[in-house]
């Protein structure tokens, strides 16, 4: 039977997520839960963690590596962050080690943009991005990975140079749930409506500045020509995730095009928008990612 050699945790704002790995970077054993960091900070986060050991009879001597929110100025133990130009290596030295437990416990910084005119903060994302990448990545990518808040990340033989953070999930949860728009969304079921979707998308992306004027225009035109709530639940998705991208692919693109790390749903919606747009992607599963990188850094970290 394969020998367990490390746990890996990604502890985000409201999930957890834990793995129970052996050498060769294999999961054997897999929990997860909503008892992400607002949960984990009322009941405890030692608790929470050794409640999903014991549910998986982890063995006392395995080591644990966190990446994700645990690390947070209001988590478990801060774990700082390391400043672009942010070589992946560096994740890797600023581990910072969880006081008073008697297993060898460590989380993994986030990056910081310390630049006064666009500031901006990840932790957890960095650890996708070394499993995606890997340590000794070489040349140009252009990585786009969705979220409640999405980030898109230039990086450069393996450092992390320049970052920007989207709220384009929170604002459409915020914009279809607390606005007059909820209205055209009610009763929205789940049937894909691919073509209002791609449209919003290219209206987005062709004209952002115009984007709280697209947003309503899903009222409007089911109050004027009908339409269903999956319509303009598609339309308010697409209108967003088109501004996103207006923004996110300013710049020049690398020749491999765009590194796109998403799971499920989100995965399919922005590999819907790219297409739309006719950019060429790479499409890398977000849970394995995450895993890959906890994996390399668990190795380069307790590996003599």
């Amino acid at each position: 039977m394969t020998e367990p050699a490390f746990v890996a945790v990604d502890w985000g704002t409201s999930s957890f997520r834990l793995w129970l790995v052996d050498h060769a970077g294999q999961v054997l054993t897999e929990r997860r839960s909503d008892e992400g960091m607002m949960a984990a900070a009322k009941a405890g986060f030692a608790a929470v963690l050794q409640s999903h050991l014991a549910a998986i009879e982890a063995p006392n001597h395995l080591p644990i590596l966190v990446c994700g929110m645990a690390g947070a100025r209001t988590g478990w133990v801060e774990a700082g962050y390391v400043d672009t130009p942010a070589p992946l290596a560096a994740l890797l030295k600023q581990a910072a080690r969880v006081p008073g437990e008697a297993r060898d416990i460590r989380i993994l910084p986030g990056i910081a943009q310390r630049d006064t005119k666009a500031p901006d903060v990840m932790r957890g994302e960095e650890t996708q991005l070394l499993g995606a990448l890997g340590l000794d990545a070489m040349g140009e990518a252009l990585v786009c990975m969705p979220g409640t808040h999405s980030k898109w990340v230039r990086v450069k033989d393996g450092t992390v140079e320049h970052f920007s953070t989207f709220m384009t999930g929170e604002l459409f949860s915020v914009v279809s749930r607390e606005t007059i728009l909820s209205l055209a969304v009610a009763g929205a079921d789940d049937s894909e409506d691919v073509a209002s979707f791609k449209a919003a998308v290219k209206a987005g992306y062709e004209a952002p500045a115009f984007a709280a004027n697209l947003l309503f225009g899903a009222r409007s035109r089911q109050l004027l020509f009908g339409g269903t709530p999956a319509a303009a639940r598609e339309t308010l998705s697409g209108t967003l995730i088109g501004v996103e991208l207006a923004a996110g692919l300013s710049g020049a693109l690398p020749e491999a095009g765009i590194t796109l790390i998403a799971s499920g749903r989100l995965a399919m919606l922005y590999r819907l928008a790219f297409d739309a747009l006719s950019v060429a992607v790479n499409p890398i599963d977000a849970d394995e990612a995450v895993r890959r990188g906890l994996s390399m850094a668990a190795a380069a970290i307790w590996t003599k």
